[in-house]
Parts: C-alpha cells; structure tokens; sequence
C-alpha cells in the first residue's frame, strides 16, 4: 500500500494595513484536497511564524512543506528559489516589531535553496495558462523568514520533508487600493495552489531549465 503524501500548506494573516491577505484566503481552500493538504494560517510576526510552524510540523509529519506570501507589486506566480539569513523589516509586523540586521537564524548558513522542483513548477503553471515565474530574491521580511526557516527546520527533521515558498500577487480588491498594482483572481490563485499540489504529489524531481528573477 502506498503511503498518502501529506503537503503542509501554509498562508499568512493579512498584515501591512490590509483587511485581508490573498495568500491565506487560496490556501485555506485547499483544505483537504486529495485528502492530503493540510492548511494553515501564520501570524505575520517574526517572535512566531516559525514556532507555529515548527510545531506544526513536528505534530504532523508532512512530506512537503508549501508556504504561500503575499506580494504586492507581483504579476506572476512567484516561485522562490532561496531564503536568506537576514532580517530587514521594511515595516513592522503585526506584533509592532521591526527588526533590522538580524540573522532568521543565529550562526545558521548564510542562506538556503528550496528542495522544491521549482523550474518543473513553473513548467506546469504556464502549461495552465498561469503566469508564473523563478524568483531569486524572497525580500527580507516575515516571508524571506519563513523560507529560510522553513527550509532550515526541514533540513534538521528526522524524516526529511521538501520545503519552499511561493509569492502570489494582491487580490484585485486590494490592488483597487494600490493603483497600478498588479493583481490576480482568487480563484486563478486557488487553481494554481491545486497545480502546485499534483505537481508535487506526483514527485519532486527537477527539470533542465534557465530562467528566474531578483526582482
């Protein structure tokens, strides 16, 4: 019998004065899926995105650990390739905290690559009709945190999960309030959250491919 693969996907509370966060509205809806999307919300704080998710997933034991951002200015599906050590907050989190020049993780290495196939990833997005694309620049603020230490905790966990991030644009709603900012469909997001899911529970190799962005 073949063990069902358990993804942790991951969403954030809105933050930065917004009512609501697109990243948090898809991944909730994908509670569930194929019986094996677990999802969960993240408070936007650097004292405990971590901790919420590390007791999660030592509590629960996924093979994959997906966590989604939001990232306002974005046009595509951005698929994060690494998480560095370092703390900038541009604002402050929604514990009133702003950080600046601190390691995610003291003495930890200098940054991580995700484990996910992200050049596959993207393949199947544009394969959807969704835009998507490789960034190599996750920002330096709770989502840069969340992968960095997403990847750093999966790395010292027993049973080995994969770990990555993804950035998604506002909703349209809220780029009604950001002029000139791009935005995509909730729905559009949340069927590219379920791409993401198959893609990765139908395996995590890579592909051959050149492409990405710093943004």
């Amino acid at each position: 019998m073949v063990a069902l693969v358990k993804i942790l996907l991951t969403g954030f509370e809105p933050f930065g004065g917004e009512a609501i966060n697109p990243s948090w509205e898809a991944v909730k809806q994908l509670a569930g899926y194929k019986d094996s999307v677990i999802s969960l919300m993240l408070p936007c704080t650097f004292a405990q995105s971590l901790a919420v998710l590390g007791q999660t997933a030592r509590a629960l034991e996924p093979d994959i650990i997906l966590c989604v951002g939001q990232a306002g200015g974005r046009a595509a599906i951005s698929l994060e390739k690494v998480g560095i050590n370092l703390i900038e907050a541009r604002i402050p989190d929604n514990q009133g905290q702003q950080p600046s020049g601190q390691p995610v993780v003291a003495g930890g290495p200098t940054a991580y690559f995700s484990t996910l196939p992200v050049k596959r990833l993207r393949a199947a997005l544009e394969t959807a009709g969704i835009p998507a694309e490789i960034s190599y620049s996750a920002g330096t603020y709770v989502c840069n945190q969340v992968l960095y230490g997403a990847c750093h905790l999966a790395a010292a966990l027993p049973w080995g999960p994969k770990a990555g991030f993804v950035h998604i644009p506002y909703l349209p709603e809220q780029a009604a309030r950001h002029p000139g900012s791009p935005s995509m469909a909730l729905p559009t997001l949340v069927a590219a959250l379920k791409r993401l899911c198959d893609e990765l529970l139908a395996g995590t190799t890579e592909i051959e491919a050149v492409a990405g962005t710093t943004h």
